[in-house]
């Protein structure tokens, strides 16, 4: 696909994989992608990273939006596109520079507004379960309408429907979805129920 944001708007969930390993990564990135999803995150703050990113980018980089998280600096941003990655989830704005696709984190509305004036492509609230619905809805009244904002942080699919009543466009899900050392049929298996349930939503 030739832009890449079309994968997020096709389904707007991101696994969020910490501790895969990359022995693994091929095969829960090809159980994440059959059950729809089509961001796949891998967060720099780990073992291995870059490995893991180009393992999951050659096999599923096609079919999926695949990048990184946790991309503290410019440098990390430019071995991310080196490796493969076509996303970055960080702190900063690094990734515009380099024809990325931009996530910053934010939780304020300053730090919202900060973000769109660097570029970015989207927000990811974080974290979620400390803002709430409520702290989101509280968000997005001050926000630009078309701003996309993902929940990131204690998402589950039977809380889905709240946080898309309150505004949230999509979500980042990490421990919910997978754990280090979990199987591709059980990862795909929760994918499934997390995508089913945020076509329910919407």
């Amino acid at each position: 696909m030739t832009d890449p944001l079309a994968w997020m708007d096709e389904t707007p969930l991101v696994a969020i994989l910490r501790g895969l390993t990359p022995e693994d990564a091929v095969a829960v990135g090809e159980a994440l992608v059959a059950a729809g999803f089509r961001c796949l995150e891998v967060p720099l703050n780990s073992p291995r990273p870059l490995e893991r990113l180009s393992r999951l980018v050659e096999a599923v980089g096609d079919r999926a939006l695949v990048g990184a998280g946790t991309v503290l600096s410019v440098d990390a941003a430019r071995a991310v596109a080196k490796a493969g990655g076509r996303l970055v989830i960080s702190p900063g704005m690094e990734a515009k520079a380099l024809g990325l696709v931009s996530l910053p984190g934010v939780f304020t509305p300053t730090e919202a507004f900060q973000a769109l004036a660097a570029g970015a492509d989207g927000l990811k609230l974080f974290p979620a379960e400390v803002a709430g619905p409520k702290g989101l809805k509280a968000l997005r009244a001050v926000l630009p309408a078309d701003t996309r904002v993902l929940a990131v942080g204690g998402v589950t699919p039977e809380t889905m429907g709240d946080w898309v009543k309150a505004g949230a466009d999509g979500f980042g899900i990490g421990g919910a979805l997978y754990r280090p050392g979990d199987a591709a049929e059980i990862v795909g298996e929760r994918a499934r129920a997390f995508v089913e349930a945020w076509r329910g939503a919407r």
